[in-house]
């Protein structure tokens, strides 16, 4: 099942590409969608619709991973995080694919299985899991894959 897995973020958001094939995870792609902050909200907002639609279009996922928004102190960034989460959870529903959300502890668990891991532990098990030759970057790259990771984990064990 090719599993779409979404970082999102107003400057950056990040986006991972898993398969599962007999039961073996198989990376496929990640990146990011860059925004600049000289850009209307209006526009980077857009920018990232639009990628990740065109995303979606392109590799036909059968479902999509979204991290939940973790609201720290800065209520501010929450806020733009918010919309960009916004903007992926629309382009998700308009494609008809499955959506599926996923907080950031339970994501660590998934993937390291200590819910309070590092990037750096993240990283690591994300190349493990995965076969990679190197960490992947940007860190919001990532943290797709980790969340993609995690739907795929969590959809096996709900379909035992």
């Amino acid at each position: 099942m090719l599993t779409l897995g979404i970082d999102p973020g107003t400057a950056t958001t990040g986006y991972g590409l898993i398969a599962e094939k007999s039961d073996r995870l198989v990376f496929i792609n990640h990146g990011v969608i860059l925004t600049s902050k000289n850009d209307s909200s209006q526009a980077r907002l857009r920018k990232i619709y639009t990628e990740l639609k065109k995303l979606i279009a392109a590799y036909k996922p059968k479902a999509i991973a979204i991290e939940k928004l973790f609201f720290g102190v800065n209520s501010k960034t929450a806020i733009s995080v918010g919309q960009a989460r916004g903007m992926s959870l629309l382009a998700a529903a308009e494609s008809g694919i499955p959506v599926a959300e996923y907080a950031p502890l339970e994501v660590k668990l998934a993937v390291t299985g200590y819910g309070k891991a590092d990037k750096q532990q993240v990283q690591q098990m994300v190349k493990a899991l995965l076969g990679l030759a190197e960490l992947p970057k940007p860190d919001d790259a990532a943290d797709a894959l980790a969340v993609a990771i995690c739907h795929l984990h969590s959809y096996r064990l709900a379909s035992l």
